[in-house]
């Protein structure tokens, strides 16, 4: 579904990702771990077009590169940004449909009801509270609403960043369990996370990115054997890095 090959990005005279190599494959999820820095939400953000980059970014096989956000939204890929970063002045509905612009447009007069009661089915408390301004929930409950706001989008390949960032333990075990819910409805997903145990639990496929270089890369359960990698990102005790 999507294939990256060669991608470069830069920061002024920095260069954050060099020569990247990508295969995600559709109906599948692959995880992408690496410490702070390593060039994690620099890669979702260019595959998004937030940033310039040189190389090959193709989804569906078509180019997409040459894009804009707005219009690799419009082809299906959506990212939903770590830090959640939900409209605090709207209820938790309207943040939803601000999801739809992408199919809907600012205007539309298309009907979102299904895809409304697709997010409320996946996530319940997000329906008890959706007459809530946004700023008044908690932490899990908006990043519930970020992933929503994504799926209203009709994606065909989410891109999750730091999905798990600030959250408790409790509810980052909630917040993976409906990742793999996600997925299991058919929808390809990519994932960044610090969580590198938890992610490469649920995921297909692994990408080990460090220094802005895919370092390794394969089957999940493969690479969770993998005495490098549990030595630098599993830990003796199973928490994440980075």
């Amino acid at each position: 579904m999507l294939k990256i090959r060669n991608l470069c990005a830069f920061y002024g005279p920095v260069r954050a990702l060099n020569g990247v190599d990508i295969d995600v494959e559709s109906g599948r999820m692959t995880c992408l771990i690496g410490s702070n820095g390593a060039g994690k939400s620099t890669l979702f953000n260019a595959i998004s077009g937030m940033i310039h980059h040189t190389g090959s970014v193709m989804f569906g096989g078509e180019e997409i590169g040459h894009r804009n956000s707005r219009q690799i939204a419009r082809m299906g890929i959506v990212q939903v940004p770590e830090g959640r970063h939900v409209f605090p002045g709207l209820t938790v509905e309207e943040n939803l449909e601000t999801g739809t612009v992408a199919w809907h447009g600012y205007f539309g007069r298309q009907p979102f009801a299904k895809e409304l009661e697709m997010v409320y089915e996946l996530f319940p408390r997000l329906r008890e509270r959706r007459k809530q301004l946004a700023w008044s929930l908690s932490g899990g409950e908006q990043q519930m609403l970020a992933i929503g706001r994504g799926l209203m989008a009709r994606p065909k390949l989410l891109m999750l960043d730091e999905p798990s960032m600030g959250l408790a333990p409790v509810l980052v075990t909630e917040m993976f369990e409906k990742i793999v819910e996600i997925n299991r409805l058919g929808l390809t997903v990519f994932l960044n996370e610090q969580n590198a145990r938890l992610a490469m639990l649920i995921s297909d496929n692994t990408y080990v990115i460090e220094q802005g270089r895919i370092k390794m890369h394969g089957p999940s359960a493969e690479l969770r054997k993998d005495p490098r990698i549990a030595e630098a990102y599993l830990g003796k005790a199973g928490g994440g890095k980075g």
